[in-house]
């Protein structure tokens, strides 16, 4: 042990950090190779960063002896070896197209360094001699590598700096003088793309942009072994060779949700990239129902599931369930006990909870005895929890062990009482990618754990392994997404159901009258980040008044009506408004409230001393008497011309003729802070934290007859008032319209 210390505080390591080193196993199997006497500090550097990064064990000699013979000396050289290893996993390596791409023997003379420079120099002459020493130095910096790639940086950079130098002259002091602040306003532009998670390069590209060819630099098909932590078997090319031959080559992902609960805003981003990246790169998403835990699946989630992604906009190329392949996953299990990765365990599920569950006592029971077991688990002979199967690996986590079958006699949803035994997401779900041939396995940061098992089992049956990768969920503040938590706000009577336009389900959203195209711009805005989002919800409403200022057609309302009798005119005012004639009636016309009874400053609506015009009218109104029964309940005005008036009047109103009358429901945050899950923020928990006027009802709302042959979910602005969208209470005698955003953010939502 001393001399294995003493190699490693050589290279440079201290004595503690070489301690750590040898607990590692990998990183110390490296000494062998030379010997501590004969590695300095150099090589055992070189050493010790190959094995640290090296994925592939089976390459450690191969790669420690290039380094000791000191054909691999620098950098560059590990990285193009290392990347050159996992390439190529299969046995043999070409040895000489090996030291070719390594550069292994290449010599750069300074004499090249010095003509390479003088080439990059030349080529950028003019600007240097404009801009001087605030010049981009990193350009003559990354051209001249590309120019001489097995060259020192270090020796480049000196050469560099020598020839312009040489061009330039010494600094002055008009060079040595700061650069100009940026302004405020530049300043929250960009702290505006931080918000919005989104880089230089990806600033304002749509979502299939993002998406297309190697922006998210994955594998490409056929090519999994490329893959970061990805095991090579010896079947694994042969493997991936048949893969090819069914997919032709075409990317495969899918959208795998529980039919348990109404998907939600995250799901929104999981849909947009599952089926977005195949879209964008010319391939097929499928979509598969998870349905192996019968106890809470419902035929209603199934169609919101497939509602809700058509409504996105995505078609999927096939419908899929779990459980199309029980019998095959059966058999795989059969298959996995036979080669001694799985046992029957009668630890109770109790027991298994945490990360320090107790080992089983039943881990090496012999394999024919664990088949005997799972065929009675099959055939009802146990009762719930008596029996599981599980695996014999330890997850990334450290749970040791996963659970694979576990007995539940509950009928299936698809398959009746044909199975009382139901595989677990941690087998089922890379073995259903494997029989699809899912090429992308796409999953939120939370299963990043569950990758090594990934590959494990695949590997252990010696089936097809797809690559899992990993995305940043997208979370939003001041609402919940739990299906437990939603279930206890529908039970507690918080909400009427899960489609409440107070929630951020995505029937919640539709029904509010959310745009579907608000909601994939929101995620592509958003981006597609490796780190967790959390958004402000008016982040999202942002997208929709977007839309909507575009595409919802104008019409007028009135929430709190007040009457007013044209008493000057006998006769109906006939009034054009865009492509309809309104008739302005006598003692029928309706206005919203902007009246008040003594002139305050500043206010610009209609008082008993200040005319006001009608909006798109070309009238103007003037109050001549104010009728009142404890308040203000009519007005009786006089009309003229807006052209005979005597001077201009200082606002207009809308109002409506001849209205109709509708509910109008007004919506504000479910809750009142930020994190209501987060027990510091509300110590009573999410249930003591709604907000008492989360929502007003008002059921005395008048709005203009162009809405009268509105269908269900169409959406209007009523002007100066908001969006809003017909709600399906909505009835023959009487609409109901549900706000969906009002016409400007909100200040104090900020």
């Amino acid at each position: 042990m001393a001399d294995t210390v003493t190699l490693f505080t050589s290279i440079g390591l201290s004595e503690q950090k070489a301690k750590e080193t040898l607990k590692n196993e990998a990183l110390t199997s490296a000494q062998v190779v030379n010997g501590a006497t004969g590695v300095d500090k150099a090589m055992g550097t070189m050493l010790y960063s190959m094995v640290s990064r090296l994925k592939d064990t089976k390459r450690l000699t191969f790669l420690a002896d290039h380094i000791a013979r000191h054909k691999i000396c620098t950098e560059l050289q590990l990285a193009a070896a290392l990347e050159f290893v996992k390439n190529h996993p299969q046995d043999p390596i070409n040895q000489a197209e090996f030291e070719n791409v390594c550069g292994v023997g290449v010599v750069i003379t300074p004499e090249q360094i010095e003509e390479a420079v003088e080439v990059v120099i030349n080529k950028h002459k003019e600007l240097l001699l404009k801009e001087r020493y605030r010049y981009n130095m990193g350009l003559l910096m990354g051209e001249s590598r590309a120019a001489l790639k097995w060259a020192d940086g270090k020796i480049i950079k000196n050469e560099v700096d020598v020839q312009v130098l040489h061009l330039l002259g010494a600094k002055t002091e008009a060079d040595l003088e700061k650069k100009t602040k940026v302004s405020p306003r530049i300043m929250n532009w960009r702290m505006m793309k931080t918000l919005f998670h989104c880089e230089v390069q990806s600033e304002g590209k749509s979502l299939m942009e993002q998406l297309r060819g190697e922006a998210l630099k994955f594998h490409k098909t056929g090519e999994n072994y490329k893959t970061e932590g990805y095991v090579v078997t010896p079947n694994t090319m042969d493997l991936l060779k048949k893969h090819m031959e069914i997919t032709g080559g075409q990317i495969r992902t899918r959208f795998p949700p529980e039919p348990n609960g109404i998907l939600h805003i995250g799901h929104a981003k999981a849909i947009n990239f599952n089926f977005g990246y195949a879209k964008a790169n010319d391939g097929i998403c499928f979509l598969r129902y998870d349905d192996t835990n019968p106890e809470k699946e419902e035929e209603k989630y199934f169609t919101a599931i497939k509602d809700m992604v058509g409504w996105l906009g995505y078609e999927p190329y096939q419908i899929t369930h779990a459980s199309d392949n029980f019998q095959r996953l059966y058999d795989l299990a059969v298959d996995l006990v036979r080669r001694g990765h799985a046992y029957v365990c009668h630890q109770r599920g109790e027991e298994l909870k945490g990360h320090n569950a107790p080992p089983s006592p039943w881990r090496e029971r012999p394999m024919e005895e664990s088949l005997v077991l799972f065929q009675r688990m099959k055939k009802g002979l146990f009762a719930e929890g008596e029996a599981t199967l599980r695996m014999k690996m330890v997850m990334e986590d450290g749970k040791m062990d996963p659970v694979a079958y576990r007995i539940k006699y509950t009928p299936h949803h698809r398959t009746g009482d044909a199975w009382c035994i139901y595989p677990t997401y941690d087998y089922t779900h890379c073995l259903c990618d494997s029989i699809e041939n899912i090429t992308h396995s796409l999953c939120t940061k939370e299963f990043q754990a569950r990758r090594s098992s990934y590959f494990w089992l695949c590997n252990a049956l010696d089936v097809y392994c797809p690559v899992q990768w990993e995305y940043g969920r997208l979370n939003l503040t001041y609402t919940v997404v739990s299906k437990r938590k939603i279930i206890k706000l529908v039970e507690t009577g918080v909400v009427r159901d899960w489609d409440d336009p107070r929630l951020f389900t995505l029937t919640a959203l539709r029904r509010r009258g959310f745009p579907s195209v608000a909601i994939n711009n929101f995620c592509a805005r958003v981006g597609v980040t490796v780190a967790q989002v959390t958004m402000e919800p008016h982040l999202l409403e942002a997208c929709v008044r977007d839309v909507l200022n575009d595409t919802a057609p104008r019409a007028m309302a009135v929430l709190e009506p007040l009457k007013v009798t044209i008493t000057n005119r006998s006769a109906d005012l006939k009034v054009w408004m865009g492509q309809r004639k309104t008739v302005l009636c006598t003692l029928r016309t309706h206005y919203n409230y902007y009246f008040i009874c003594v002139m305050e400053k500043g206010y610009k609506r209609l008082t008993p001393d200040q005319p006001v015009g009608l909006r798109h009218a070309g009238y103007v109104i003037t109050v001549q008497k104010v009728i009142k029964v404890s308040k203000v309940v009519e007005l009786e005005v006089s009309c003229c011309v807006s052209t005979e008036a005597k001077e201009k009047p200082k606002a207009f109103i809308h109002w409506v003729s001849q209205p109709l009358k509708c509910e109008v429901r007004l919506y504000e945050r479910l809750f009142l802070h930020k994190n209501p899950e987060d027990p510091s923020e509300v110590p009573g928990g999410f249930l003591s934290d709604i907000n008492p006027h989360s929502m007003e009802v008002i059921d005395s709302a008048l709005v203009d007859r162009s809405v009268a042959g509105a269908k269900v979910l169409d959406r209007f602005q009523f002007e100066r008032m908001g969006y809003f969208s017909l709600d399906p209470d909505s009835t023959a005698d009487k609409l109901v319209f549900n706000r969906t955003v009002t016409l400007k953010e909100d200040p104090g939502k900020i």
